[in-house]
């Protein structure tokens, strides 16, 4: 337990989703960052995806110290899948009315992550679907090196997390409602892009409460075997908008409208309709399609990326 306990009983248990694979070259760090923490009410669930490392002999070695861990097996099909399957079984193996909060294996969280993710969300109605997300310091592999991530200029909202993910997996919280909301909604979900972009979908379909915290509360290590990785220099931008432009990004939109669909009948109105309309500009003449996303008014984070969104859709990259 952390010196500094700043938890009451009376708060909110947090259940940690760790989806780990060959990941214990950092994974000790990362562990060690969590029992570091000043908020101590949480427990961890493990879902390892077949390591022939030493991930699990961590794993392990950490429950050992006395933390409360839970490890099950994943469904060794990536990344998403291994979250997702986390997010179905969260609720048989966290107390009731838990919050959520998903971790990588290879980041290393500030010791004030938990803490300053709990009250962002605990000024909210606790009965209305919630999700937490930061900024993060941005890292080399041997965390020297700092740069911090990429603000959030531009209100979030379903009109924006249709076209772009911008709450970082790593630093998602989500208070009980929004819990119960994703484990009931995943349950009929199976294939996404990325779990955070499906999650930032459905809380802002609901009309739930969407917090970015200005404030970075991790460190985000990049190095060779990050699944995605940061977009916040002019390299990354220009392979983003590529991927805009070369038609991988209308995969994905294609992949989130499916997968959206299975939670569409939880959306406001307002949001249904404008899944709706989305699904079907995807596959609409250029002259009719270019009429329908004017009306929806979807938007990025920044102007040049949004100008790249309609330069798609023009391209029929959309």
């Amino acid at each position: 337990m952390h010196d500094n306990v700043q938890t009451k009983r009376s708060d909110p248990h947090v259940a940690i989703l760790l989806a780990t694979y060959n990941g214990g070259r950092n994974l000790s760090e990362q562990l060690a960052s969590i029992a570091e923490q000043s908020y101590d009410n949480w427990s961890l669930i493990v879902s390892d995806d077949g390591s022939t490392d030493d991930t699990l002999e961590i794993v392990q070695g950490f429950a050992q110290q006395g933390h409360t861990v839970t490890i099950l097996n994943g469904p060794k099909s990536g990344a998403a899948a291994n979250f997702m399957s986390l997010v179905r079984r969260s609720a048989d193996f966290a107390p009731a009315d838990s919050w959520l909060s998903f971790c990588d294996q290879d980041d290393v969280w500030l010791p004030d992550k938990l803490a300053r993710s709990v009250q962002a969300l605990r000024t909210q109605d606790d009965d209305t679907p919630a999700l937490y997300c930061s900024r993060t310091w941005i890292t080399d592999e041997t965390l020297t090196e700092r740069r911090l991530s990429l603000p959030r200029p531009r209100p979030l909202g379903f009109r924006n997390a249709l076209v772009q993910n911008v709450a970082s997996g790593n630093t998602i919280v989500l208070n009980a409602a929004g819990t119960r909301l994703v484990q009931s909604a995943a349950v009929d979900t199976h294939d996404v892009v990325v779990h955070d972009w499906w999650t930032y979908q459905v809380i802002a379909g609901v009309g739930g409460r969407l917090v970015h915290d200005d404030q970075p509360t991790l460190l985000y290590r990049q190095h060779a075997y990050n699944e995605i990785g940061a977009n916040d220099n002019a390299k990354a931008k220009l392979a983003r908008i590529s991927m805009l432009l070369s038609g991988h990004f209308a995969e994905w939109n294609r992949m989130n409208a499916k997968a959206l669909a299975a939670s569409a009948h939880m959306f406001e109105p307002e949001n249904q309709a404008l899944l709706n309309d989305f699904t079907r500009i995807l596959n609409m003449r250029r002259r009719h399609s270019w009429r329908v996303l004017r009306r929806m008014k979807l938007y990025r984070q920044t102007w040049a990326s949004t100008a790249a969104l309609w330069f798609a859709l023009v391209m029929r990259r959309l």
